[in-house]
């Protein structure tokens, strides 16, 4: 990922107050996406350590839940290689806060299975360093604006500490 655009306060992405980080680049192009612009590997600012600083700054205050990725795609491999390292950054400095990502992909259709377009190298040590997984494509027909965190009723919240701990998909049920 070289590109990108941030949002403070965000919450609509999660629960509580996030930081949202919006990759750019994204091969799923879902129909009726509402960020189509973030399909483009271009779309938006350098992804830098200025920007990395800044968002981990943006983390510090009490009442900032944690990260928040979308985009586009974060699971393109160009995404999640440049994902990782600084995914690392904020276990480290905020273990307290979750980091949730949504993406077009599922978790045991593509992320896990060994010769998908997005699983590589990096894959499951990005899946270990995320709390929860909005996972599955938009899909236009299955649209239902009443449904929290998730755009049609075929995408999962996906509780990834259960997930881990259970062996089995587990999904995030809070009210």
């Amino acid at each position: 990922m070289n590109y990108c655009n941030v949002k403070y306060f965000d919450i609509a992405n999660g629960e509580g107050v996030r930081t949202t980080l919006f990759v750019s680049g994204c091969t799923n192009r879902c129909e009726d996406c509402f960020q189509p612009e973030t399909w483009d590997f271009h779309y938006g600012n350098p992804f830098t350590s200025t920007v990395e600083d800044e968002i981990l700054a943006s983390l510090s205050p009490y009442y900032v839940n944690g990260l928040t990725l979308l985009g586009g795609e974060p699971f393109e491999p160009s995404n999640q290689r440049a994902l990782v390292p600084f995914l690392r950054r904020v276990r480290a400095q905020y273990p307290e806060k979750t980091i949730w990502c949504f993406t077009g992909f599922t978790l045991d259709g593509e992320l896990l299975r060994d010769g998908s377009h997005p699983r590589c190298e990096v894959t499951d040590e990005m899946l270990s360093l995320m709390d929860v997984l909005v996972d599955g494509r938009f899909v236009k027909a299955l649209k239902d604006i009443s449904l929290r965190f998730r755009g049609s009723s075929n995408q999962r919240i996906i509780d990834l500490n259960e997930t881990r701990k259970q062996g089995s998909i587990v999904l995030w049920d809070k009210k």
